[in-house]
């Protein structure tokens, strides 16, 4: 999932819903890092790598759409529990990263190695007996794990009334359980999809709305919306607002893992092709090249020994197929509807509004 975005600096109150949102991580992870001390002094390189997975880096986005959301449905701005439930969503997010790393035999992550392989450096520097490669995938489902539990927590514990979280945790949990099997669909499509079908495009799309569209801006902001009292009205209003948007963040993303410039993503050049994804820029991809151009997008994607010359090539072969073009004018396309949604919204106050377009234009205006 490599993205550049930030959030606005304008209005400041977007990235001060960053810094609190981070204070509250960790405050949360200091408080695990002592139950793991208690546990075992083994347990020091796991405080370790999930403290600095979780607090060195990430955009914060979704949090921030789960804390708007707070705020468009009324929601008090300095209520401290929001910052806790809405960091919960980053716990998901850092679960879900773990995962999807080892499910892609990524190598790093935000530019520093992935989980699995940290343990697998751990392993190797500390002379252990066995598979460290082994060693190193079962740390991180395990720690993946941990994270998903921690979410549940943090989120249930986050200070906020009862019937609040009783109102919103419907919405959290059919969140990650989206999450959960788009990331399978993900993962089936590359073993038993045909890209040349008619049903590619489609299948490409119903990734995309599972895996990260719902999961990174609708359910958030509804997810936040419900903890603040939000009637059925405002929630479809937001979902109206954010699928689309989700889309085409996702769909940025896509551009940005195969053009993306290692320095910005934190990911090597072209790591989607590395990794094979049939994502929606793939699969016009596939439509718009001949036979043998087709044939060689589709069997060299997701080859173990794809060097960088043949990511280049594959590359050149995209572009080639105008299937950039039409993404992007997807794009401009998903972010209209979007803000159209977000204007005909029942908002609490117009200051909501805006940052909700910042926040828009800062997830899809990005640049590889």
């Amino acid at each position: 999932m490599p993205s550049s975005t930030r959030l606005p600096r304008n209005p400041v109150d977007a990235e001060d819903v960053r810094d609190r949102v981070n204070a509250a991580l960790s405050a949360f992870m200091a408080e695990r890092t002592a139950l793991l001390s208690g546990i075992s002094d083994q347990l020091g390189p796991v405080a370790d790598a999930l403290r600095e997975f979780l607090l060195d880096g990430g955009k914060r986005l979704r949090p921030a759409f789960c804390y708007w959301g707070w705020r468009a449905a009324g929601g008090d701005a300095d209520e401290p529990g929001i910052e806790r439930a809405a960091a919960a969503l980053e716990l998901l997010q850092a679960s879900a990263l773990v995962h999807d790393d080892l499910m892609d035999r990524s190598d790093t992550r935000r530019g520093l190695p992935a989980v699995h392989r940290r343990f697998e450096n751990l392993h190797r520097a500390s002379g252990w007996r066995g598979d460290r490669e082994q060693y190193g995938a079962s740390a991180a489902v395990l720690l993946g794990d941990l994270l998903l539990i921690w979410c549940d927590e943090l989120f249930q514990r986050s200070g906020l009334p009862t019937a609040a979280v009783v109102a919103a945790k419907p919405a959290f949990d059919l969140m990650r359980t989206e999450v959960m099997l788009g990331q399978y669909l993900d993962v089936l499509e590359p073993v038993a999809g045909d890209s040349a079908d008619a049903d590619a495009l489609d299948r490409a799309r119903t990734v995309l709305h599972y895996k990260s569209a719902k999961y990174t801006i609708e359910r958030p902001l509804q997810v936040g919306a419900l903890l603040a009292g939000a009637g059925p009205d405002l929630v479809e209003a937001l979902g109206n607002f954010g699928l689309p948007l989700g889309e085409a963040f996702q769909l940025r993303d896509d551009l940005l893992g195969v053009f993306g410039d290692p320095a910005v993503t934190g990911k090597p050049a072209g790591d989607d092709l590395r990794e094979g994804k049939r994502t929606l820029l793939i699969a016009h991809a596939m439509r718009g090249l001949s036979g043998v151009d087709a044939k060689q997008l589709d069997t060299r994607l997701g080859a173990p020994d794809l060097d960088p010359a043949e990511i280049a090539e594959l590359r050149e072969l995209i572009s080639a197929s105008g299937a950039p073009a039409i993404v992007e004018a997807r794009i401009d396309q998903l972010l209209t509807e979007a803000l159209a949604a977000l204007h005909a919204a029942p908002i609490a106050d117009d200051q909501t509004s805006e940052v909700l377009q910042a926040l828009a234009d800062a997830a899809t205006v990005r640049k590889y």
